[in-house]
């Protein structure tokens, strides 16, 4: 087998032939975008058992789950300009490596503040995976054949989300906490061989000498999408005046970084990227669409448990059907993005989603359990038809060596919409359900805040809808 690391010339024409090398390529890829999943998802059910092994509270556990968020959301789109710079290869293989080794290290950490520092080092490496990863896609693989590859990626990326839960309680079951973290060591190597044969070679031009990376944007957009992400998530669901404080702070980070970007001799993000209508349509329609769908999340506990009554079991079954959906759409919503136009694709994946948010508004009350999966299943295929065909449209035109920083932006938009769903569609809920407390809220009082949060869903994909159709009317 011919690996790809031979040079540019050769990697092109394998890439057009979709040799085995290709497919063993596309494979590492694959393996990197599970494994900055998983790393998501698997430490969540690992919580309370956490809390009693560090005698610690569960407001202090749940750093280590923030700390990864915090890593993958701060620095997401600095790597994938780093990458732009020093070459995506070597930057990747840096990303798995440094992954791994934070996972054996969460395994061996003596105490909490260890274990969460490890994580942050985690999601560092995470957040190198996911920009590179969608990044290496236009290297690897020819331009016809670009909505099938991002398919695939979204579908390890769903079964990474949806095996987490069950594969952290089936260790935790057995070998124990250490070995949630300790799962990723093993993975984490086959995709560093795997990328480290098959991908293609940095190219080698003279670019860094007159093109130097923007530290200082670095620094200011980290502290700004830090901020944000903290006043989304600190405070359990209540919105006080640290909240407050975090938010304002991220605000005038927000204007800062664009002034020292406009006068940046090599900005980390250029300013006129966001005159492309196009580009800034698709990050702010990937941006609502993430935070509807996590409304499936944060909503779907309460209302399973409270008020259709079925227990942790059922409900966790019931919840890991987005999951499994979004793993078995992604693949061939890619081909029909491939053979219809993503624009067009895309389009039809918010249609799905804005039909499935006013179903989950309407039918549960009625239906129960089928009117609320039916609807769960409808709008999660949406969501991965949807985020498909956007990712294609946008990876597919850019220029190559702009491909890390704007994988790593649509990467943040997705992972900003998320932190935002979290709080903002919690807040919804539980204003919807007139109560303080949603965990003790009656049946009714969460069918209530249920109907009112999925039709602000639906309104929020109405919107996307609104900037797709927008983007299909401009012309290009």
């Amino acid at each position: 087998m011919k690996s790809l690391t031979a040079g540019p010339d050769e990697a092109t024409a394998a890439r057009a032939k979709g040799t085995p090398a290709v497919r063993w390529a596309l494979a590492g890829l694959s393996l990197s975008m599970l494994l900055s999943s998983l790393g998501t998802s698997i430490a969540n059910v690992a919580l309370p058992t956490l809390a009693q092994a560090f005698d610690a509270s569960f407001q202090q556990v749940q750093w280590i789950v923030l700390a990864y968020l915090l890593g993958i959301t701060t620095l997401i789109v600095s790597v994938g300009r780093l990458g732009d710079l020093t070459g995506r290869r070597r930057l990747l293989l840096a990303g798995i490596l440094l992954f791994t080794a934070a996972s054996v290290l969460c395994a061996l950490a003596p105490t909490l503040w260890l274990l969460i520092a490890a994580r942050a080092a985690q999601g560092l490496g995470a957040a190198v995976m996911m920009a590179l990863t969608l990044a290496f896609v236009g290297e690897t693989v020819p331009k016809e054949r670009t909505g099938s590859a991002m398919g695939l990626l979204g579908t390890m990326s769903a079964i990474g989300t949806a095996l987490g839960p069950s594969l952290g309680g089936a260790l935790l079951s057995g070998p124990g906490w250490r070995a949630v973290f300790l799962v990723n060591a093993p993975l984490g190597l086959i995709t560093l061989l795997l990328a480290y044969r098959h991908l293609p070679a940095d190219r080698r031009e003279a670019r860094t000498d007159r093109i130097r990376f923007d530290g200082l944007g670095t620094l200011l957009l980290a502290l700004t999408l830090a901020a944000y992400a903290l006043a989304m998530t600190i405070g359990h669901g209540r919105f006080g005046v640290l909240n407050l404080a975090l938010l304002l702070a991220a605000a005038v980070g927000v204007g800062v970084f664009v002034r020292t970007e406009a006068r940046a001799a090599s900005p980390l993000v250029r300013p006129a990227m966001f005159r492309d209508r196009r580009l800034s349509a698709s990050l702010a329609m990937s941006t609502l669409v993430s935070t509807v769908m996590m409304a499936t999340l944060v909503v779907g506990p309460f209302y399973l448990s409270r008020t259709l009554g079925l227990g942790t079991a059922l409900v966790g079954l019931a919840l890991s059907v987005g999951p499994v959906v979004a793993a078995l759409t992604g693949v061939p919503a890619g081909r029909v993005a491939d053979r219809f136009g993503a624009a067009r694709t895309t389009a039809v994946g918010l249609v799905g989603a804005a039909a499935g948010s006013v179903a989950l508004a309407v039918l549960p009350s009625s239906l129960g359990v089928a009117g609320y999966l039916g609807p769960l299943v409808v709008i999660t295929a949406g969501y991965a038809v949807f985020q498909t065909a956007n990712n294609t449209a946008v990876m597919a035109e850019v220029r190559p060596e702009r491909r890390g920083v704007t994988s790593g932006l649509l990467n943040l938009s997705r992972n900003l919409g998320l932190v935002t769903g979290a709080s903002v569609m919690g807040a919804v809920f539980a204003l919807a359900s007139a109560t303080t407390d949603v965990g003790t809220a009656g049946p009714a009082a969460v069918a209530t805040g249920m109907r009112v949060t999925f039709a602000v869903a639906a309104v929020l994909i109405a919107a996307a809808l609104a900037l797709a159709l927008g983007n299909r009317a401009r012309p290009a």
